[in-house]
């Protein structure tokens, strides 16, 4: 029996969607062993870092900087900070500064070829 180019075309997105719905069932899955795989492999380096007495290197660069900035917050803030100066420069001169000019007026006698 001679098929239409609608039947055509409707029995292949058919068969198109259902290969996609396999095909995101199977990434699913994957996905879900990839997570087991990348748990198990911290396991090990928290295990291999626990037998050496020191903490894991991604895990102490993840968690470091997030202490840091809650204790210096908690104890107000830097002693040596040049945050405000620099704040109330950008206050005191609403219309902006050229690079040179905020290192003129910050007192900064480093030059970009210095760097």
């Amino acid at each position: 029996m001679a098929q239409t180019f609608q039947e055509f075309i409707k029995s292949d997105r058919t068969r198109l969607n259902g290969e996609r719905r396999a095909l995101v069932a199977q990434q699913r899955e994957l996905e879900k062993k990839l997570v087991a795989v990348d748990r198990e492999l911290a396991a090990i380096v928290a295990y291999e870092s626990a037998k050496s007495g020191k903490a894991p290197k991604a895990a102490a660069a993840a968690k470091a900087p997030r202490k840091a900035r809650a204790t210096r917050k908690a104890a107000g803030g830097r002693r040596d900070s040049k945050r405000e100066p620099i704040l109330k420069l950008v206050r005191d001169n609403p219309a902006g500064l050229s690079r040179g000019e905020s290192s003129k007026r910050w007192g900064s006698k480093e030059t970009r070829a210095a760097r």
